[in-house]
């Protein structure tokens, strides 16, 4: 299993960041209809899936460091 998360899109493809920080090319026609910029992804079985939990679970940290930055 690999995990990774999605940078941005580049035309056919997303730019994704892999667990050792390395940017990796991912056909867009692979991945799920919905991902989108800032989605975790998990590779396994020869598909990518988004990793809700995970996705969801980052989210909050941003929250909460942009709320931190921005607190007087």
């Amino acid at each position: 299993m690999k995990r990774y998360i999605i940078d941005h899109f580049e035309e056919k493809f997303a730019v994704c960041e892999d667990e050792n920080l390395k940017l990796v090319d991912i056909e867009r026609s692979k991945l799920p209809e919905t991902a989108k910029e800032g989605d975790a992804l998990i590779f396994e079985n020869g598909k990518y899936r988004i990793d809700k939990k995970r996705t969801e679970e980052m989210k909050k940290e941003i929250e909460k460091l942009m709320d931190d930055v921005w607190e007087d």
